[in-house]
């Protein structure tokens, strides 16, 4: 029980540590989505093996990655559709 508190606290860390390094808004939500997604998978395939912590831990940071890398690509998309690359209609 001990072991999947600290590994659920390591990924919330880690989810909220790197979504502060993100560039846009879907890119910080890439980021804490694929945390905790990666956490909670990395956290159940750890565990088949005895190493529930490592495996969220693991788990977490390249679900964190793979999530802020597909955020950030949207929010490069949605900036060249905007009208004139990045103007809006509203300065």
């Amino acid at each position: 029980m001990k072991s999947k508190l600290i590994a659920t606290l390591t990924a919330a860390v880690a989810a909220f540590s790197l979504s502060s390094c993100a560039s846009g808004p879907n890119a910080q939500a890439g980021t804490g989505i694929g945390a905790i997604g990666g956490a909670l998978a990395g956290g159940i395939i750890g565990h088949q093996s005895g190493h529930t912590a490592e495996g969220a831990i693991i788990g977490g940071l390249v679900g964190g990655a793979a999530g802020n890398a597909i955020g950030a690509n949207q929010d490069q998309k949605n900036y060249y559709n905007r009208p004139y690359y990045g103007g809006s209609y509203y300065r």
